[in-house]
């Protein structure tokens, strides 16, 4: 069984089974069938005019988005696509960008996701306990870890996004690293930006912390606020990241741009150089809130994480460091209320953030499975705020407010 998607679409793990379509111009031949093994082929085959393939959907590693499977194709399941990218990929992030696809994750995509996530984050545990250990860093396993997440993210972009709500304070440097990768590729892609690009934005976002793995360990697990010095050691991390990646094969200035920028402000405030704004490209801006985003939702030896409505206050509120038409645009990507969240209604039920509404961004999809008013929980229903009458939300909730575990919340309540 086959199927013919876009170029824009194609990832690795992906079986190519012909050229479907070619530009105008092109005169080029495929010249075998075969897996896509990596993002360079995905650029060769861009650049010498693909515009359309022919998938075999069974040979294939990874499954094609839904809405491109013949319709008799009724014995794979219907895993929605979940992009959040248009069909026509653009450059660069000034072209029109595309709103996340609304649709609710089933229990079986999230199951599939779920355990794609739970592997990922044990390859990349034993890569970053490898390198605490001394040995080398690895980047061919780290740039196979990262294809695998954009690969999910391109199958399921609101389950990938509810999952980087797990907690795991005593993970936190190797959690942020995926997190990180995740919310890089769905931020990048809805950007509008080509394959080649997204796959090494991907990669920066995984690796642009890695050199934390040279800080010691009583520093980066201290409970209390840092004192001069160690503050100035936990800095040096961006310095041992750079190092660490500068001379492998594959890293692109892209990627060490991303890296070594990822603490500077555009007012100069950042670190290690204090550049400005003038200095700073479009991708270490992205790299920049995607990353403080991460940082504040995510809970730490120090301090607790932050709802995601805050975390994006935060972003907003800081315009003289942050991009602020890109915050906006994140905004807009991720949602004014990020699925995973829970949220209050004028009901007095607690909902679970399910799927975002691209024509009324206060109006998303939530699973309600909670009474705050009686402190107990009820029959699970997805509720669509768009078409619910006089049900709004009125507030987004801490999870321990109500004594919930958002990590045990979401693996229980999404694979039913």
């Amino acid at each position: 069984m086959h199927a013919t998607i876009p170029i824009n679409e194609l990832v690795p793990g992906m079986f190519v089974d012909s050229v479907h379509k070619l530009k105008s111009d092109a005169d080029v031949k495929l010249k075998s069938r075969g897996m896509v093994r990596n993002s360079a082929i995905i650029a060769k085959l861009e650049a010498d005019g693909v515009l359309e393939l022919n998938i075999d959907i069974k040979q294939s590693q990874v499954p094609v988005p839904a809405h491109y499977l013949p319709e008799s194709e009724t014995s794979l399941p219907r895993v929605p696509s979940n992009t959040g990218v248009e069909q026509n990929t653009v450059e660069d992030s000034e072209a029109q960008t595309s709103q996340p696809n609304t649709n609710v994750p089933t229990a079986e995509a999230f199951a599939a996701a779920l355990n794609q996530f739970e592997v990922q984050n044990k390859k990349l545990q034993i890569l970053y306990g490898n390198i605490l250990g001394g040995e080398a860093l690895q980047l061919h396993l780290v740039n196979d870890i990262s294809q695998e997440i954009v690969a999910s993210v391109t199958q399921n972009s609101n389950v990938m996004a509810i999952l980087t709500r797990l907690k795991d304070k005593q993970g936190f440097n190797w959690r942020h690293m995926i997190n990180c990768t995740i919310l890089m590729t769905i931020f990048a892609k809805y950007l509008g930006l080509k394959p080649h690009a997204v796959t090494k934005m991907a990669m920066a976002a995984m690796l642009h912390d890695i050199g934390k793995s040279k800080i010691p360990q009583s520093i980066l697990e201290k409970a209390t606020p840092f004192t001069k010095h160690e503050r100035r050691h936990w800095q040096k991390h961006v310095a041992y990241s750079v190092a660490m990646v500068k001379e492998e094969k594959g890293i692109t200035p892209l990627v060490i741009d991303m890296i070594v920028n990822h603490h500077e402000r555009l007012d100069g405030s950042g670190f290690p150089r204090g550049l400005s704004a003038e200095k700073l490209s479009k991708a270490a801006r992205v790299m920049a809130i995607v990353d403080e985003y991460a940082t504040l939702t995510t809970d730490q030896s120090s301090e607790e994480a932050l709802e995601p409505v805050h975390a994006l206050r935060i972003l907003l509120s800081n315009k003289d460091k942050f991009d602020e038409v890109l915050v906006h645009k994140f905004i807009r990507c991720i949602g004014i209320h990020p699925v995973g969240t829970i949220v209050k209604l004028t009901n007095d039920r607690l909902g679970l953030v399910m799927a975002g509404n691209k024509e009324n961004p206060k109006a998303p999809v939530v699973r309600v499975f909670y009474n705050a008013k009686h402190m107990h929980h009820v029959t699970m229903k997805d509720v669509d705020l768009n078409d619910s009458g006089d049900i709004k939300i009125i507030a987004n909730v801490k999870p321990l407010d109500y004594q919930i575990n958002l990590s045990r919340l979401l693996q229980e309540n999404l694979l039913v």
